[in-house]
């Protein structure tokens, strides 16, 4: 089964935490700490393997977590890293973040790898928060939790030439003809439910790979008859060859076919009306063809070059590979534009413009939110006196407690971050937890 949408969550492993411990060793009086960190969670990697040709496997498993990573133990030893999980996907796969739509990398090379949920840092053990002030504290992190989100997978395929024109013009009979590929052909529209892939080779050395796309109709850049999810085939392509069905054979006027077509590729993405493009006047073989053709040529003869073709009888069909192959390595050693940004690969990281925010819900609590205030929150373990004391020194000095006498707490109103809820003190008096 053809699928080229996918919707998937992924979450790096947590963290592991760091442990309290000392040494307690014969003969040695006051060892001193030795509590060892937490190993750090694996990562989410997306991998780009041109084997494969479909999100199948994604539509059907949707979550995926990466291993967490082990706890500290005693005598400084370090807890293991967590494994990492790696997805494999088609290349020519966009990733986007699922919430904001925003593209966050284009999987566009074999072997192209990409974290897209970072694995949790570990929990440093009690040896880590040794100081001239404090030589034994017994003060442990708890791991930090992974990354997750959720990404929207959407498969654009890689191809040199895309072939386009309305239904049952004869573009699957045209790309079983020159190539290996074998869609299915039917005398009936959309006989072709998904795009179909074909290598044409010319000689030693020359190939280029076609994409056979569904048929479009009138209203396409709006979704009308899985438009989106055709014509979202094209935007890769260098060189588009347009399908005729110049004997009219369908009922439909050839000229009023390529003009629909055209303005549809324009409605959806103005740049691919101007990409080079080829007119195949397919099915010569039928009556009415020829007269047609000079129709055609009178019309666009000046913008377009037009190889009249039969893909049943091959006739044409030479001429017409020979000549694509020649302009696609014209474009190929043109180099001068500029590459799309879709096109771009691009780092997955999370951009934060405040370190936290202070809110006031309908009930009067205060509450604090921001990822570092909230990284903060979970690597604290709430039953150890040191670590909540040094959980509030973190939020006075982050200004925390500024802001939030600037919004107006006062002694005893409820603060919230998540699902831990506190007391409002001033800063130098305790800070105690209130269990929720």
């Amino acid at each position: 089964m053809f699928y080229d949408r996918a919707k998937i969550y992924v979450k790096g492993g947590d963290g592991g935490n760091g442990i309290v411990a000392f040494r307690r060793e014969k003969y040695v009086p006051r060892g001193g700490p030795a509590g060892g960190d937490g190993g750090g969670g694996g990562d989410i990697i997306l991998f780009g393997d041109e084997g494969l040709h479909t999100l199948a496997d994604l539509h059907y498993q949707k979550h995926y977590k990466a291993g967490r990573g082990e706890h500290g133990q005693g005598k400084n030893r370090h807890g293991a890293g967590g494994s990492d999980r790696l997805l494999k996907v088609p290349v020519g796969t966009v990733v986007k973040d699922a919430a904001t739509q925003n593209i966050l990398v284009d999987i566009t090379r074999h072997g192209q790898q990409v974290i897209v949920a970072n694995g949790g840092r570990g929990g440093r053990g009690n040896t880590r928060f040794v100081s001239a002030l404090n030589r034994a504290p017994r003060l442990a992190e708890n791991g930090e939790p992974g990354e997750e989100r959720w990404l929207t997978l959407e498969l654009k395929l890689l191809a040199d030439v895309g072939l386009l024109g309305f239904p049952n013009v004869g573009k699957s009979t045209l790309i079983a003809a020159v190539s290996a590929a074998r869609p299915k052909i039917a005398d009936y529209p959309f006989t072709t439910l998904t795009p179909n892939l074909g290598v044409v080779r010319l000689g030693e050395g020359q190939s280029f790979v076609m994409a056979d796309i569904p048929g479009l109709i009138p209203g396409a850049h709006t979704g009308a008859g899985l438009g989106h999810d055709f014509l979202r085939h094209i935007e890769r392509t260098c060189l588009l060859i347009h399908v005729l069905d110049i004997a009219g054979s369908e009922g439909r006027d050839p000229l009023d076919d390529f003009a629909v077509i055209n303005r549809e590729l324009a409605l959806f993405k103005p740049e691919l009306a101007e990409r080079p493009m080829v007119i195949a006047a397919n099915k010569m073989d039928l009556p009415d063809a020829t007269a047609n053709l000079a129709r055609l040529e009178k019309a666009v003869g000046s913008r377009y070059t037009i190889f009249p073709v039969s893909a049943v009888t091959r006739q044409g069909l030479a001429p017409l590979l020979h000549h694509v192959y020649k302009l696609l390595t014209e474009v190929e050693t043109g180099g001068d534009e500029e590459p799309s940004p879709e096109h771009l690969v691009v780092k997955v990281t999370s951009t934060v413009l405040d370190r936290f925010q202070v809110d006031r819900d309908q009930d009067g609590v205060f509450v604090v939110s921001g990822p570092e205030v909230e990284r903060h929150l979970a690597m604290t373990n709430f039953g150890n006196d040191e670590a909540v004391g040094r959980f509030q020194r973190i939020l006075t000095t982050m200004g925390v407690d500024r802001a939030l006498r600037e919004l107006g707490a006062k002694d005893g109103d409820l603060v919230r971050i998540k699902q831990v809820e506190f007391d409002f003190v001033d800063p130098g008096r305790s800070f105690p937890e209130r269990e929720r």
